[in-house]
């Protein structure tokens, strides 16, 4: 043995199977299933290859607020401006086509308020670090939606462009040109998320925002550019809404936010922050999508649908927290 003694130390810890099947994410996988067996129980045509890759396009457009949603609450934050900032983004889209602006130029405008948006709610919450974040995005869904009824009124726009229906509605070799936009929106995020300082900073600042801000953190910069890629992924969902719709009103995209909260909470990201992994999400987003899909095909009405995925939040955030307070005193106790 040489003098100098070289010890390693391994952060790696062994392979577990109860580890690796009891997470959190092969739960969701059964809730999609006994989802799927169920729609298959009331409508013997559900189970068609037809049904899983074009169904996806009537509800994947909110889910692109998913992302960075879950980078806000993976913070400890939350954010309830994001349906009022699609509308607000789609009504300045549509009206600015109709008085004359190139479609595509309209389409850089939505881009461009619905990233405004998100950062002025960036600004505002890390310049007056004393204002709640509640209050703050209230406030600001209040604004963004009253903005949108200032300029439309009660009325609707449409008369867009042909083409621009491709959106929500277009295919690329019999897929979903949104389902093919979000499998990529999915990937990037969850690289930005799980394999860049960025997101390793996001998960520190949710388990302890003041340990991460005296390490050299700039705490500030991450808030605001969450906030801003929220109000940025905000206004893609504005494209996509109106794109299936063909038109659109102040009103668009109520309740957004909460059924956005409601799957990133299902897909096992914490609220209390600092915990979350892409994949969970991802399933929570196909998971109520296709509850809401199967319950409309039963005719049930849409308060009976709310109803149901409430439920099913408060369940499955129970049975993620007893899961997670289990495991924390094994490994405490370990």
């Amino acid at each position: 043995m040489s003098d100098r003694q070289q010890i390693q130390i391994s952060i790696d810890r062994p392979w577990n199977w109860k580890d690796f099947f009891f997470q959190w994410e092969w739960m969701l996988v059964a809730i999609l299933l006994l989802v799927i067996i169920g729609n298959s129980m009331i409508s013997p045509w559900f189970l068609t290859w037809n049904t899983f890759i074009r169904t996806p396009a009537t509800f994947l457009d909110k889910a692109f607020i998913v992302f960075p949603m879950m980078f806000v609450i993976i913070l400890g934050k939350i954010d309830i401006s994001v349906g009022s900032t699609v509308a607000l983004s789609a009504v300045i889209m549509a009206v600015s086509y109709n008085l004359g602006l190139p479609m595509p130029l309209a389409m850089l405008l939505c881009l461009l308020v619905g990233t405004l948006g998100g950062a002025f709610n960036g600004f505002l919450l890390v310049r007056f670090k004393e204002l709640s974040f509640v209050i703050v995005t209230l406030s600001s869904m209040i604004i963004y939606r009253g903005i949108a009824y200032i300029i439309l009124g009660n009325q609707a726009s449409g008369g867009l462009p042909q083409w621009y229906s491709f959106l929500g509605w277009g295919e690329i070799a019999g897929i979903p040109f949104i389902l093919i936009c979000f499998v990529l929106a999915a990937t990037a995020f969850g690289i930005l998320l799980h394999r860049t300082t960025f997101g390793r900073a996001v998960f520190g600042m949710g388990h302890n925002p003041r340990t991460c801000r005296h390490s050299g953190v700039n705490t500030d910069r991450v808030i605001w550019v969450v906030f801003t890629l929220n109000g940025l992924m905000a206004a893609v969902t504005a494209l996509f809404l109106t794109s299936r719709m063909g038109s659109t009103r102040p009103n668009v995209a109520m309740g957004y936010e909460l059924e956005v909260i409601a799957m990133v909470a299902l897909g096992g990201v914490s609220t209390n922050g600092g915990i979350g992994r892409i994949g969970g999400p991802v399933l929570a987003v196909f998971i109520v999508g296709f509850l809401s899909y199967g319950m409309g095909l039963a005719n049930l009405q849409a308060p009976i649908v709310l109803v149901v995925i409430g439920a099913l939040l408060i369940l499955s955030v129970l049975a993620h927290r007893i899961r997670f307070v289990g495991k924390k005193k094994r490994n405490t106790a370990a």
